[in-house]
């Protein structure tokens, strides 16, 4: 198996040990299990109380969805695979399937961060006036995500670009290490676009976005401190925000362009697999940051995950679809 699909893992590396394998295994399971729960809990409670399917809260779901299709695939094989015997069942249409489906799921989410960035910066900043943020902004920023993510995954299953296995063997992605110039287009085209764009998007609307609050607490903060206090507040938000995605993206994309860059590098199995638990890990990261820390999600979906227990009770309403928190 491994010497029929060359990869980072293959290059004269001595034989990984099943221990650090079933390792592998345990931290991924410590990962997937809470993101299933999370990420159908957030699609769950939204179906259940129509108070939550509002437009900004479109885009949060579609996350969650992504989320969840992104566990039950890569998650859930990581989780198998490292346990097996053999560490990698695959073949290579089973390789090209696993890579293409977490591909699609992992842009998608991606694509959806700089979405939910760009429909704040648009509710609070208003850089087109009063523009109402309506169902149909929303449902059109959804399709364009996961069409997005589609077209720029479906090309290596017609030869621009191909999926290969990487790090230790147990999971596939684009080819990162092929010298085939199509392949290293291909490469160079998914990373500007599904990886720096929604990076920029997320930096200029979140920078936007500050600066306005910014602004506003300025000319209120002597009226009293509720107005500063709410910036603090929103401003530790926006930097968790930034900080998981950085965490959960930027190795891996770092990675991909170094041995691009520079094709002869030398990255061992195990560290080159790292950044892929890295963003792999973004499936539990997202439903923490973006749903729990909003108040209104969480007023549903922590009594929904304690079977109608309410640890707490909220000293203030859930809040609207017009605030940031």
């Amino acid at each position: 198996m491994r010497s029929s699909l060359p990869n980072a893992a293959q290059d004269g590396d001595p034989q990984l040990s099943d221990g650090v394998y079933l390792a592998l295994s345990a931290i991924m399971a410590l990962v997937t299990v809470p993101s299933i729960v999370l990420n159908a809990t957030v699609i769950a409670v939204t179906l259940k109380h129509k108070q939550l399917r509002q437009p900004l809260n479109y885009a949060l779901v579609n996350m969650a969805v992504a989320d969840l299709g992104a566990a039950l695939t890569g998650g859930v094989l990581g989780v198998v695979f490292n346990a097996m015997p053999g560490h990698a069942p695959l073949g290579r249409t089973g390789c090209v399937v696993e890579g293409f489906t977490v591909s699609v799921f992992g842009i998608t989410s991606l694509c959806t961060v700089a979405l939910i960035a760009l429909e704040r910066m648009f509710v609070v900043c208003k850089p087109l006036g009063q523009f109402l943020f309506q169902m149909k902004h929303a449902a059109a920023g959804v399709a364009l995500s996961w069409l997005w993510s589609l077209g720029w995954n479906l090309p290596p299953l017609f030869g621009w670009g191909r999926y290969e296995l990487e790090g230790v063997g147990t999971s596939c992605a684009p080819d990162w290490h092929s010298r085939d110039p199509s392949t290293i287009s291909y490469i160079l085209c998914y990373l500007c676009l599904c990886f720096a764009v929604p990076f920029a998007l997320i930096v200029a609307s979140y920078g936007k976005l500050l600066w306005t609050l910014h602004q506003v607490s300025r000319k209120v903060c002597l009226e009293g401190g509720a107005s500063a206090q709410a910036e603090i507040k929103v401003a530790r938000m926006v930097v968790l925000m930034v900080l998981t995605f950085l965490m959960g993206w930027m190795p891996y994309a770092s990675m991909a362009m170094l041995v691009v860059y520079n094709p002869d590098v030398y990255i061992s199995p195990l560290v080159a697999t790292l950044p892929v638990y890295l963003a792999k890990c973004s499936t539990l990261f997202n439903p923490i940051v973006y749903i729990f820390l909003n108040k209104q999600f969480r007023s549903y979906a922590v009594p929904f995950l304690l079977c109608g227990k309410k640890p707490w009770i909220e000293d203030e309403e859930p809040e609207t679809q017009t605030t940031v928190e």
